[in-house]
């Protein structure tokens, strides 16, 4: 993954530079959003994993299943990617430009994984703890993973509180061992 994060880099900084001078931060989030979407899709995936489907294919499919979504830099961006080999990094370059457009408009994104769903109350309550401790709005985003057993996994850029039951179950044998 931190292979992955080393190659995405400058092209999610291209693309937030080009989104920066034309001021098109939302066009750019759903171009990323859709790829990363399509090339996630498990057919799909085998299909660009496939060593007999060539560049000029690859290109026409996905140009094709986006041709009403993709906007002409998107589609140049997708030509790019598969040219240089890079397709698979694109949810990697999608986070970065999220993370490089939210810095650049004054917001943090946070992500809370909950082993149930997290209630409208409970949200709003940890939207406004986080937005006093880091002085910034914040836009949420949650998704469910059933390995944590109970509680929150709380993700701010590089920052993790861990208040899941599996987090404190690994320190406590962390502990115990010592």
């Amino acid at each position: 993954m931190a292979e992955f994060a080393t190659l995405a880099r400058p092209y999610a900084e291209a693309v937030f530079e080009l989104a920066l001078e034309t001021g098109n931060f939302d066009e750019w989030s759903n171009n990323l959003s859709f790829l990363s979407t399509v090339i996630e899709e498990p057919s799909m995936a085998k299909v660009i994993a496939n060593p007999e489907i060539g560049k000029h294919t690859l290109t026409r499919i996905l140009l094709d299943i986006g041709n009403d979504y993709f906007s002409t830099l998107g589609q140049n961006l997708v030509k790019m990617l598969i040219d240089n080999h890079r397709l698979p990094v694109t949810p990697q370059i999608a986070l970065q430009y999220e993370r490089l457009k939210a810095q650049h408009q004054g917001y943090l994104q946070v992500e809370i994984a909950s082993a149930y769903p997290v209630e409208p109350e409970q949200q709003q309550e940890i939207e406004t703890i986080l937005q006093k401790r880091l002085g910034k709005a914040i836009d949420i985003t949650t998704y469910i993973d059933k390995s944590l057993l109970g509680g929150w996994l709380i993700r701010t850029g590089d920052d993790v509180i861990d208040l899941s039951i599996k987090g404190h179950l690994q320190r406590l044998a962390f502990e115990l061992r010592c």
